[in-house]
């Protein structure tokens, strides 16, 4: 058992008080704090801290003591299965701004495309590059606050609804390709048209929309049965944080999607989406392939998003925690990668009990979220605060969670049991 350090990523779109709030540290931060990465992936891997002594140092990462002991640490199963690697990574994210809008590739898109930039000689660290590594990244999103974002391909007869409640002309061509052909070759149709649009159509097209989308809003005047208004006020949010962007036009073809607290989204191989505000846990597959298509000044690759993109239109579904014992619940998807459950401790309310007893299954992370927590393992306890985590490898025994006098609330990280996933 081992206490984790999260290596703080900053980006323009994160929060200058989320995560530094959830952490106790002051606000506003420094810079906007967009991820706290929690595991070993090579471009950031989280550090293990020395408490009295005990643990390989303050200057070792994670990946470190995995390499130096990968039987030990990820267990026999674990290196069968997947090699000697931590198959998952374990973040806090924290959106202040939409991130861009992207997908992730399946698994034989990302092998293919890796061995060919590779072959190519692209570098790994080129700013072009779109596959940093050969693996899949199916991820799974829980929200601690209320979670805004945009995911999957709506239903085409939907979006035809609301390309002509916005009542633009304009956009009479594109409303007629996709109420004429209203499937996934439709789709695909329409968003590649718009996402290759030359910049002088879509200098002249986008305006046109977002001046519809301030109408639609102002002829129903804040109404809140309007069918649409949700998404209209989104495509105007986008406008303004990436003006000119193609991405704005492609976000309209997608899901709008509100989680609230304790309330999961999975998203698979190909699916469009764009995180648009607030706070959550999220875990995926060890990997940073994505493939973006707007609402970002980073690199876009249209011809490589097309082709893994899954057209197919799908009602999203949220994903609501269901009971894995005493305290825990946990979030079924069907990566196999990694599973993730949530822990509720608390004492003496009759609620939720005052520890949890956790058997050994495989490599592990706790991450404290609310409240503070004791992690009891072969005779020692570490104790959690918000914000901070702890190691258990395959070879440690069975660790007792327990409040520390105060509601407390842990996520837990670890591989999927064959039996939880669904297939």
């Amino acid at each position: 058992m081992l206490r984790l350090e999260g290596a703080l990523r900053s980006y323009a779109w994160g929060s200058r008080t989320a995560i530094a709030a959830l952490c106790g540290r002051t606000v506003p931060s420094a810079h906007p704090e967009a991820e706290l990465w929690l595991g070993a992936h090579p471009a950031d891997p989280a550090r293990v801290v020395s408490t009295n002594g005990d643990g390989p140092g303050e200057d070792t990462s994670l990946l470190d003591v995995l390499e130096a002991d990968p039987g030990g640490h990820l267990g026999p199963a674990t290196l069968s299965r997947f090699g000697p690697r931590l198959p998952f990574l374990l973040k806090l994210l924290a959106a202040e701004e939409p991130l861009s809008l992207q997908a992730h590739p399946s698994a034989e898109q990302a092998a293919e495309g890796f061995a060919r930039e590779e072959a190519a000689g692209l570098p790994l660290e080129s700013p072009v590059r779109n596959y940093r590594d050969a693996s899949h990244k199916p991820e799974l999103v829980v929200a601690l606050t209320r979670f805004e974002a945009l995911a999957g391909f709506r239903d085409p007869h939907r979006t035809v609804e609301l390309l002509a409640a916005l009542e633009v002309p304009e956009l009479d061509p594109y409303v007629g390709l996709l109420a004429g052909q209203p499937d996934s070759d439709g789709l695909r149709a329409l968003f590649t048209i718009w996402i290759t649009l030359p910049q002088s159509v879509l200098s002249a097209l986008l305006p046109r929309v977002l001046d519809g989308c301030v109408t639609y809003l102002a002829t129903h005047n804040g109404n809140g049965t309007a069918p649409f208004a949700e998404e209209v006020r989104t495509v105007l949010q986008l406008a303004e944080f990436y003006p000119g962007d193609a991405g704005v036009l492609a976000a309209v073809l997608l899901n709008r999607i509100t989680l609230e607290p304790g309330q999961g989204l999975f998203l698979a191989a190909g699916n469009l989406h764009a995180y648009l505000h607030g706070m959550a846990v999220e875990i995926m597959a060890n990997s940073d392939n994505v493939l973006r298509g707007g609402l970002t000044p980073k690199h876009v690759d249209v011809p490589e998003l097309l082709r893994v993109l899954d057209f197919r239109p799908v009602d999203v579904p949220i994903l609501e925690p269901e009971p894995a014992g005493p305290g825990e619940v946990r979030y079924r998807t069907p990566a196999p990668e990694f599973a993730l459950s949530r822990i509720d401790l608390a004492p003496g309310s009759g609620a939720a009990p005052d520890d949890v007893a956790l058997p050994p299954c495989g490599p592990q992370i706790l991450l404290c979220t609310s409240g503070s927590a004791g992690v009891e393992c072969a005779g020692r306890t570490l104790q959690l605060a918000a914000g901070q985590a702890v190691w258990l490898s395959a070879s440690d025994p069975a660790v007792t969670v327990r409040a520390a006098g105060e509601p407390a609330q842990l996520f837990r990280a670890r591989l999927a049991d064959v039996d939880a996933r669904i297939d």
